[in-house]
């Protein structure tokens, strides 16, 4: 059958997932890349291309804000086909959208990756590209992480609007807001409508209640790299992760592996921000989709050798994690199970949440009427089974 819309397809025999409820064994109508209709039941449609969703769930595509590679590829190795692996790796695991991120590094890697981006943004293969996030060099060194020492600096206003002068992509920059300089460069950042996020920081709750006059809104990776209740001059003080819990105005990302945040803090950050203020981010590096064992954090030239195990990337001492290697599958899964969240919370944490942070919730992270046609098949574990973006199967389970 077709319309004035074109070819009609439609995806039935499952649980639909809106993500704000369970709207119930349903169908879902596409045409041209475009949801025009959601119908109860095994809805026929004379003409119509069908796929049977075999009694699973159907839900939004998969949002990742913040990942650095899979499949052994990062991006900072800076070539198209460790772009379209990456893309391709994360779309077996039902991310239709993802937001390239980098590391802290020189200026002439980073340059490297923004015309490599440049070329490869409107790829077809994998998950969609949504623009570009960079994570640092504007860190503090106390609270660095896996980040590379070595390229760690403060904000310099030569250096950083030359970067933003190199590429109109980047839509996200984390940085510590209390450095020298940062708070001036939020205001640049937000004029911009590029959304400046909150990192890799020493900043107490009074850091953060100013940051956020300066567009700083998000908190990337919660509990990770930041400090909760501390001491200064023998008086303490609420911290990063306090403040993300008491002002209304932040967003935060968890990175639910079950490793950098176990199934207490999933509950006690649900409990505090609700699924509406929550995104969940693999920030995988290249180790995601790989078997265990030596891996690298960042590029193959400059990057820094990591070992894998027990589901994390780990520093080669042990004695930190290096970065995750979770799919947007796993987050869901360990939200819903670990978290003992409803499934249409943990979906909504990976859908709705992470569009409307990013700005795109008009058209993204539903299943409604005029939304992207970006929608995965997934059984009661979390497995995916089939993919589409735009309407078109990218992706499907042998």
């Amino acid at each position: 059958m077709e319309t004035e819309k074109g070819q009609i397809t439609r995806i039935y025999n499952g649980e639909i997932i809106t993500p704000e409820r369970n709207f119930g064994v349903g169908t879902v109508l596409i045409a041209e890349g475009k949801i025009i209709g959601i119908e109860p039941g095994n809805y026929e449609v004379p003409g119509s291309i069908g796929h049977d969703a075999h009694g699973g769930y159907i839900a939004p595509g998969f949002i990742d804000l913040h990942t650095h590679g899979a499949g052994d590829s990062d991006f900072m190795d800076c070539t198209e086909e460790d772009c379209l692996t990456i893309a391709r790796e994360h779309l077996r695991h039902g991310t239709t959208l993802l937001y390239p991120t980098t590391l802290a590094s020189d200026n002439q890697e980073l340059f490297r990756f923004l015309d490599i981006y440049d070329r490869v943004k409107d790829q077809r293969s994998g998950a969609a590209f949504g623009g570009l996030h960079l994570e640092g060099p504007y860190f503090a060194y106390a609270f660095r992480g896996a980040q590379d020492p070595r390229y760690l600096r403060t904000p310099s206003p030569e250096e950083y609007m030359e970067i933003l002068d190199r590429s109109q992509d980047i839509v996200r920059w984390s940085i510590a807001p209390e450095l020298p300089g940062a708070l001036e460069f939020g205001d640049i950042l937000h004029r911009r409508g590029i959304l400046p996020s909150i990192a890799h920081t020493d900043a107490i709750y009074e850091d953060v209640v100013e940051a956020v006059k300066h567009g700083f809104t998000h908190i990337t990776h919660f509990y990770s790299c930041m400090n909760g209740v501390t001491r200064r001059n023998a008086f303490r003080y609420a911290g990063c992760v306090e403040a993300g819990y008491l002002l209304d105005e932040i967003t935060i990302e968890l990175i639910t592996d079950g490793v950098h945040v176990p199934a207490p803090l999933m509950k006690l950050a649900v409990k505090n921000k609700g699924a509406e203020k929550i995104a969940l981010v693999t920030d995988s590096m290249r180790g995601a989709g790989m078997p265990e064992g030596k891996s690298i954090l960042g590029s193959r030239a400059k990057g820094r050798e990591v070992l894998i195990e027990d589901g994390v990337a780990k520093m080669p001492d042990r004695q930190s994690f290096a970065g995750s290697v979770a799919t947007a599958d796993r987050l869901v899964r360990n939200m819903y199970r670990m978290g003992e969240r409803p499934l249409e919370e943990a979906v909504r944490m990976m859908t709705l949440t992470p569009a409307e942070i990013m700005g795109i919730a008009d058209r993204k992270g539903k299943i409604a009427k005029g939304y992207d046609a970006d929608i995965v098949i997934f059984d009661p574990d979390i497995r995916i089974n089939r993919v589409f973006i735009n309407g078109e199967t990218l992706f499907e389970q042998p």
